[in-house]
């Protein structure tokens, strides 16, 4: 059980690490009140779920530690739904509800499409 919690907590900690670093990347080439960097971290994380579950299923390693911290670990601290959740509020209570819709839109059909191609390639 320490051993997972761990496991899980330093990949939580460099997901989170790799979801400042995409924020800081996106904010450095594109500025503009559509949260980009926040689409951009759901759906490489959506996609990087797909291809991990693949070949943990494939290589027989479901229960394995390598779930433990990538899936759990660093897909948790990297995506970002909570973001998404509070950014979508804020474009709705300042008015921008169309872009709100787009964001939402875009967010679950290329977050869904990301999950289906990283399952696919990994097969």
């Amino acid at each position: 059980m320490i051993k997972t919690l761990l496991l899980i907590g330093l990949g939580g900690g460099i997901g989170s690490v790799f979801r400042y670093l995409t924020l800081i990347i996106v904010q450095k080439y594109y500025a503009s009140i559509f949260p980009l960097a926040t689409l951009i971290t759901n759906v490489v994380g959506c996609f990087l779920i797909g291809i991990a579950i693949s070949l943990l299923e494939k290589n027989n390693l479901v229960n394995s530690n390598i779930k433990w911290f990538f899936i759990t670990g660093f897909c948790g601290g990297y995506t970002t739904f909570s973001t998404f959740g509070i950014e979508n509020i804020n474009l709705l209570q300042n008015n921008h509800s169309g872009l709100a819709f787009v964001y939402i839109g875009l967010s679950l059909i290329t977050g869904l499409f990301a999950v289906w191609i990283g399952l696919t390639i990994a097969k």
